[in-house]
């Protein structure tokens, strides 16, 4: 299944005033990076996010959060949010701000 187009707009456009923000295909969908780092991906109809191994242990407590498994090992600090759970901007926005959060920590690539 290819990369949920209307999601990636909305992605897109939450993220348009961004001046740091490039675009990559991976994970066979629509990466997010900023500053060379992952921050988003749209995978499928499901947000890939990055939020560090802390948040993401408490992302997992959340409704429509897994932790992220596409190969058959969890990804340590990555979690993926269901459709359910980015159903509106004010959420789709809550999960882009954990993940820019966890970015500015990192060193430009």
């Amino acid at each position: 299944m290819a990369a949920s187009k209307l999601l990636v707009e909305r992605v897109r456009h939450l993220l348009s005033s961004r001046r740091e923000i490039t675009e990559k295909k991976m994970f066979g969908g629509v990466c997010f990076l900023l500053n060379g780092n992952m921050l988003v991906a749209v995978w499928n109809d499901s947000l890939i996010a990055r939020l560090g191994i802390e948040q993401a242990i408490i992302a997992l407590k959340e409704p429509d959060v897994r932790a992220m498994d596409l190969t058959g090992r969890p990804m340590k600090g990555w979690i993926i949010v269901e459709p359910d759970g980015i159903d509106s901007d004010r959420r789709l926005t809550h999960w882009i701000d954990l993940s820019t959060t966890f970015a500015r920590t990192l060193p430009a690539k």
